[in-house]
C-alpha cells in the first residue's frame, strides 16, 4: 500500500505559484504604503500620527494574527483557511481603495492586515504539505525569494503606481491587489491540494489570549514610535517579555498533560534548527526591514528624488536578491548554515560599503556609486532569507507546519518592527545632531543595521560551528582505522 508521499500533487508547482503570488502582495503591503503616506495625507486632510496608522495598523495586525492563524490551518485545513482569507483580503484591498476618510482607512488597513497574517503561515505550511527533499528546498527558495524580494521592490512599485495613475495613485496602491487577488482566488480553488486536515482539536484559547498580548506590548510602542509612543510607554516592553514568558510557561503546561497547545514547546527544544531560525530570522529582519525606509528619507528628503526614482535607486538589492534566493534553494542541501554565514557576510559587506559610499559620494552620484554595493547586498541577503527558511522548517512535523510558519513570521514582524521604529528614528537624531546633514544620518543609520546583521551572523556561525561538530561525531576520521590495516598488512 502506497503512502501519500509516494504519489505528490501533479499540480503543486502550479499551486506553490498561486501561494506565492498571494503572500507576495500582503508581503508588498508592509512597504508599498510608506511612499505613499504624504500624497495619502493630503488627499484625506489627516494628521502625521493618523496617517502612520496606515502602515504601522496594518503590520501590527499582521503580526498578531501569524501563529494563531497557523493552528487553524493546522486544524481545519491550509486550503480552507488560506481561500477565506484571501478572499477577505481582496475584500478589504477595495475597501482600504474607496475609503472616504482616515478613521476608515485605518479600519480596513487593520482587517487587512488579519487576512494578510493569515495567509502567510500557509504559504510554508503548504510547501511543507505539497513538497519533499529536494524538492522542498527549491519550493522554500522562492518562498525565500518571494519574502525578500516583496520588501525591497515594495517603493519602486509604489513609486510607479503613484507616477502613473496622479493626485489619486494612493488608491491604485490597494486597488491593484483586487483583480490579481481575485485571479489568484479562482486558481486557488482549482489547484490547491484538497487534503483532509490534521484533526479539529482545541484552539487552546489562553495561549492565544497570552501570546497576542505579548505581542500587542512588544510592538506597541514601536507602532507610536514616531509620536514619542516609546517613551510613553516604554514599561509596555518588559510587561510583554512577562506575559510572552508566562505564555511559554502555560504551554510547556499543555503539553504535559497531552493538550494541544497553540505553540508546541517542542518546535524550540526539540525540532533540529527551528530555534536557532527564528532567532537569526528576527536579529536579521531589524536591519533588513529598517534600512528601506531610510534609504527613502534620505533620496526623497535629502536628494529630492521623486517615490519612483527613490525606489529605482535601491532595484539592485531586489534583482540581487530575487537571483540569490532562487539559486540558494537549490545548494542549501548541499552547503547548510555554511550558506547563510557567507550570505550574511556578503549583506553586510554590501550594505556596510553603501553606507559609507552615501556619506562620501557627491549627492548628484551617490545613487550610481552605491548600485554595485547594493547588488552585493542583494546577493548576500537572497542567501540569507530563503536558505533560513528552509532549514528553520524542514524538520518540523507537517501536522505542526501551519503554527510553526506563523511563529517564525512573527519574529521576523517583531524584528522588523524593531528595525522600522528605531533606524528611522536615529535617521532623524542624527538630522537633528548635525543640522540636516542627510549624508550623516544614512551613513549612521545604515550602519546601525549592519551592527543588527552582525548578531545574526554571530548565531548563524555557532550553529554552523555545531553542524559540523554533529557531522564529525556521526563520521569519524578513518585514519586510526586505517593504519590499523597496514599494520596488520
Amino acid at each position: 500500500m502506497h503512502r501519500p508521499d509516494d504519489h505528490p500533487d501533479p499540480n503543486r508547482w502550479r499551486a506553490l505559484w498561486v501561494t506565492l503570488v498571494a503572500g507576495f502582495m500582503t508581503l508588498l503591503d508592509v512597504t508599498i504604503v510608506a511612499v505613499a503616506l504624504p500624497s495619502m495625507q493630503r488627499g484625506l486632510h489627516a494628521s502625521a500620527a493618523s496617517v502612520q496608522w496606515v502602515v504601522s495598523g496594518y503590520a501590527l495586525a499582521f503580526a498578531l494574527t501569524l501563529v494563531t492563524a497557523g493552528r487553524f490551518g493546522d486544524m481545519f485545513g491550509r486550503r480552507r483557511v488560506f481561500l477565506v482569507a484571501l478572499a477577505a483580503f481582496v475584500v478589504f484591498s477595495a475597501a482600504a481603495g474607496a475609503a472616504p476618510g482616515i478613521e476608515l482607512l485605518v479600519v480596513a488597513r487593520l482587517a487587512q492586515g488579519v487576512a494578510a497574517g493569515s495567509i502567510a503561515p500557509q504559504n510554508s505550511a503548504l510547501i511543507q504539505q505539497m513538497f519533499r527533499g529536494a524538492e522542498r528546498g527549491r519550493a522554500f527558495g522562492l518562498f525565500g525569494a518571494t519574502v525578500g524580494v516583496s520588501s525591497a521592490v515594495g517603493p519602486v512599485v509604489g513609486g510607479l503606481i503613484l507616477a502613473l495613475a496622479g493626485p489619486d495613485g494612493w488608491r491604485w496602491i490597494f486597488y491593484v491587489n483586487v483583480p490579481i487577488g481575485a485571479l489568484a482566488l479562482l486558481l486557488g480553488f482549482r489547484l490547491l491540494p484538497r487534503i483532509a486536515p490534521g484533526g479539529r482539536g482545541h484552539l487552546d484559547p489562553v495561549g492565544v489570549v497570552l501570546l497576542g498580548a505579548g505581542i500587542l506590548a512588544l510592538m506597541l510602542p514601536l507602532v507610536l514610535a514616531e509620536g514619542g509612543g516609546v517613551g510613553r510607554v516604554w514599561w509596555l516592553f518588559p510587561a510583554g517579555l512577562l506575559v510572552l514568558f508566562a505564555f511559554v510557561r502555560w504551554e510547556r503546561r499543555v503539553a504535559r498533560r497531552d493538550g494541544q497547545p497553540l505553540l508546541d514547546p517542542g518546535l524550540l527544544t526539540e525540532t533540529r534548527g527551528y530555534a536557532t531560525g527564528a532567532g537569526l530570522a528576527a536579529l536579521y529582519f531589524v536591519g533588513f526591514s529598517g534600512v528601506w525606509l531610510v534609504f527613502a528619507l534620505f533620496f526623497q528628503n535629502g536628494l529630492g528624488f521623486s517615490p519612483l526614482l527613490s525606489g529605482l535607486a535601491v532595484t539592485p538589492f531586489a534583482v540581487g536578491s530575487a537571483t540569490a534566493a532562487a539559486v540558494a534553494g537549490r545548494l542549501v542541501d548541499r552547503l547548510g548554515r555554511a550558506l547563510t554565514v557567507w550570505g550574511l557576510v556578503a549583506v553586510m559587506l554590501g550594505l556596510g560599503t553603501t553606507a559609507l559610499l552615501l556619506w562620501l559620494a557627491p549627492s548628484d552620484r551617490a545613487a550610481w556609486f552605491a548600485a554595485p554595493a547594493l547588488l552585493v547586498g542583494g546577493l548576500g541577503s537572497g542567501c540569507v532569507i530563503s536558505p533560513n527558511v528552509t532549514m528553520t522548517l524542514r524538520d518540523v512535523p507537517v501536522r505542526m507546519a501551519g503554527a510553526a510558519g506563523g511563529a517564525l513570521q512573527t519574529g521576523q514582524r517583531l524584528g522588523g518592527a524593531v528595525g522600522t521604529a528605531a533606524l528611522p528614528g536615529l535617521f532623524y537624531l542624527t538630522l537633528n545632531a548635525t543640522h540636516d546633514d542627510y549624508h550623516d544620518a544614512v551613513a549612521l543609520s545604515v550602519g546601525s543595521g549592519v551592527a543588527a546583521m552582525l548578531c545574526a551572523l554571530t548565531v548563524a556561525v555557532l550553529d554552523w560551528r555545531r553542524d559540523r561538530s554533529d557531522r564529525a561525531r556521526r563520521c569519524p576520521p578513518e585514519t586510526s582505522h586505517s593504519h590499523t590495516h597496514a599494520g596488520q598488512g
